[in-house]
């Protein structure tokens, strides 16, 4: 992969013999050598043959990205994160969702172009950088309510997909999970578990995933019948350090509770170090319930009760969207195993997508 940053592109260079050294050594022109590996009738197999010899002889790989420019095409799909690499990096959801993304622009032959932008400056570089055509499409993960890359995508006719929604009434193709059914589910599972007062520690407000889990906690509440109370939701920001602060809070404002939601199991593993520093055992006095299911879950100890997102399925599932927009995929064709995708209700169903999510019962519950 190669990466932009502030609108700079790192690209390792070129090596190997070139094409006008085949058509030395094949005894043609440089436009014929073109001509044959680009498939052309116009050559006769006596030219041809000399050409793939040489080809062969010297080790030549084509410049692909030539050729894909050559024929209005980049091949190339870049992978917009707007985080720093503090968090790309640390941060389990980002590597799976990169794995799925990669795997179906693998099968369709695209190159992956990793993107980490920081603030306005660095997206609208990057809006221009796409508008020069030097991709096919982008697609965007992590986004927030405030982040007009999208739409400045859609102004210059560049294909994109978002991994999330900035908000309910999003008019850019998307990937999704059920947010709100699966904090739902973790919620009523603690109430299941015979917990009284349940707090929550949320993801950033200007994220609408974040929102949505909060709706999905609300939610189970009042099904349930049981009060709201604003004192026990503690904003976090999916870190583990803002898990740490936010459990603090809880612990500070409602020092009897006996549940705890967090919307990442990120911020779960921050929550469950302050509990253990509180001598607060899990689950028995403290049940803990977090969002994700990444490998910190099931590495924590006890390990998590989670609720699971298809997070490697919604990779593969927004480059598949992002393909069928670039004519690239065929609509109809078999999702891939364990997706599960199914389209919200819409004007454009096949471009707005959300995936299901599932309860993982862990010992920490």
């Amino acid at each position: 992969m190669a990466a932009v940053r502030g609108g700079r592109v790192r690209r390792a260079a070129q090596t190997g013999p070139t094409l006008e050294e085949v058509a030395r050594r094949a005894g043609v022109g440089r436009g014929t050598v073109s001509r044959v590996i680009n498939g052309s009738p116009r050559v006769s197999d006596r030219t041809r043959a000399a050409v793939e010899d040489a080809v062969a002889e010297l080790g030549y790989v084509p410049n692909r990205v030539a050729r894909a420019l050559a024929a209005g095409s980049a091949d190339t799909v870049a992978l917009v994160v707007p985080e720093p690499e503090s968090r790309f990096f640390t941060e389990p959801y980002f590597p799976a969702i990169v794995q799925g993304i990669g795997a179906e622009l693998a099968d369709a032959d695209m190159q992956l172009l990793l993107t980490l932008l920081h603030g306005q400056e660095d997206r609208d570089r990057f809006a221009q950088y796409a508008a020069a055509h030097r991709i096919d499409g982008v697609l965007l993960v992590s986004v927030h309510a405030d982040h007009t890359l999208p739409d400045l995508l859609a102004r210059s006719d560049i294909p994109a997909v978002l991994g999330g929604r900035r908000r309910a009434a999003e008019p850019v193709p998307y990937v999704d999970c059920d947010n709100t059914g699966g904090a739902r589910s973790a919620v009523g599972h603690l109430l299941a578990r015979g917990r009284e007062t349940i707090a929550t520690v949320t993801g950033p407000e200007d994220v609408y995933a974040a929102r949505c889990r909060v709706e999905g906690y609300r939610e189970a509440l009042r099904e349930a019948d049981r009060p709201l109370d604003e004192a026990l939701l503690a904003c976090g920001d999916f870190t583990e350090e803002g898990g740490n602060r936010a459990m603090r809070q809880l612990l500070d404002r409602t020092p009897g509770l006996d549940a705890v939601f967090c919307a990442s199991d990120v911020m779960a593993a921050g929550a469950r170090r302050v509990l253990r520093e509180a001598g607060r055992s899990v689950p028995d006095d403290i049940a803990l319930v977090g969002f994700d299911d990444s490998v910190v879950a099931r590495h924590m100890d006890p390990p998590l009760t989670t609720v699971r997102q298809p997070i490697t399925a919604m990779g593969r599932e927004m480059a598949r969207v992002l393909l069928e927009l670039l004519g690239k995929w065929t609509p109809g064709a078999a999702p891939p195993a364990g997706s599960g995708s199914r389209p919200v209700r819409g004007e454009d169903d096949s471009r707005h997508r959300i995936l299901p999510t599932e309860l993982v019962s862990r010992d920490s519950s």
